[in-house]
């Protein structure tokens, strides 16, 4: 399937409620993006995993750091059209494996990792999987649902945007790749681009959370639609996600601090339609969500933050306090929560990675019933 750019737009709104405040800003730099490379002719386009052969090659990737390590958007895609650490690196991954790659597949959906790597296709004349690794955004590269059907992190380069490589070979702990990756581009540049879980087509038809980035193209249309007609957007969020509102509420704190290259931030909600308090614990995305200091909804549950008038996702570095927010939770999608269940991923993703190491999963489900 070929995007139209107002395919693009949409998939941007989607994503940018469906990334749990990270991924990347979708009207900072997501649409710039699309803009750029519409303007010079390249065209996203996304294969069902059902469709990709067996045998296919396929790499995930993304970037990591923070894209303010570029003085500017139009600088960052002035650098790209020069020298995209993306494309470089997955050119280090087909000399490295002697394989070439047939197919890319985002590793979250968020509003710039999912766009680069449909850039990234369409540089390198292929295609996207409609399909990612979470159904969501995630701070950390373990946290996947890749490690739980035995698809390796590692081998996992990583080009910096100072032009340092680095290659993680191997890593006896989950999250170590992630740390010595951020380690790097942190050190050098700010920025970099990294591939990872390189798998068959067959591995991926197990794994990959099928159809997400259509189906964040079907939430902005309807998003969209919803705001043209003057019905409520949250309602139509529901409509083609599910899920339920946990609250709507103002921002009363926003207590927190940029630490190791993550964002680690409390948020205080105070609602209008209950008594007590909301707090969201963030890790660049929003992690949990907790009712009177129990919790409520668990990474990887998603809590999705919006702006109540337009629907739209809120980005977690735009959370301030007197902000008017809804926020929505869904279950993650099975996939995810399969390997959340196994060694490598209770190690992957638990809530100590998140500092919650007290805490132990559950679903949504389990725990919200008698949240009013």
């Amino acid at each position: 399937m070929k995007l139209t750019k107002q395919n693009a737009y949409d998939m941007l709104t989607g994503v940018g409620i469906l990334g749990t405040g990270g991924g990347g800003d979708p009207v900072g730099f997501g649409k710039p993006l699309v803009d750029w490379d519409y303007g010079k002719g390249r065209v996203y386009e996304i294969t069902d995993p059902k469709d990709v052969r067996d045998d296919a090659f396929i790499v995930c990737g993304g970037y990591m750091g923070s894209v303010k390590a570029f003085t500017s958007v139009g600088d960052m895609l002035e650098k790209w059209e020069k020298r995209f650490e993306l494309y470089e690196v997955t050119k280090i991954t087909e000399k490295m494996t002697g394989k070439k790659v047939n197919h890319v597949v985002p590793f979250e959906l968020g509003g710039l990792n999912t766009t680069v790597m449909l850039s990234l296709a369409a540089r390198a004349k292929i295609t996207s999987v409609d399909g990612d690794g979470l159904g969501r955004s995630a701070p950390e590269t373990q946290m996947i649902s890749f490690v739980g059907y035995g698809i390796s992190l590692c081998p996992m380069p990583v080009v910096t945007k100072g032009g340092s490589v680095v290659i993680v070979q191997e890593a006896s702990i989950p999250a170590l790749a992630d740390e010595i990756g951020r380690f790097a581009v942190v050190q050098d540049g700010g920025a970099g681009a990294n591939n990872h879980y390189y798998q068959t087509g067959a591995q991926l038809k197990k794994s990959v959370v099928a159809n997400s980035i259509s189906r964040s193209i079907r939430l902005g249309e309807a998003i969209g639609d919803a705001n043209a007609s003057r019905r409520n957007p949250i309602d139509a969020f529901l409509d083609v996600m599910g899920g339920r509102v946990l609250t709507t509420g103002t921002i009363k704190e926003v207590k927190g601090e940029d630490r190791a290259g993550h964002w680690h931030v409390l948020v205080t909600i105070k609602p209008e339609d209950t008594k007590g308090r909301f707090q969201i614990v963030v890790k660049n995305e929003y992690m949990m969500a907790m009712c009177d200091d129990k919790p409520v909804v668990m990474f990887p549950d998603l809590v999705c933050m919006h702006d109540p008038k337009t629907g739209h996702g809120i980005m977690s570095s735009d959370l301030k306090e007197g902000l008017r927010v809804t926020v929505t939770a869904l279950p993650a999608p099975e996939r995810v929560r399969i390997a959340g269940k196994t060694e490598i991923g209770r190690k992957a993703f638990g809530p100590e990675r998140y500092a919650h190491p007290e805490l132990q999963y559950k679903p949504m489900e389990e725990i919200i019933k008698n949240l009013h």
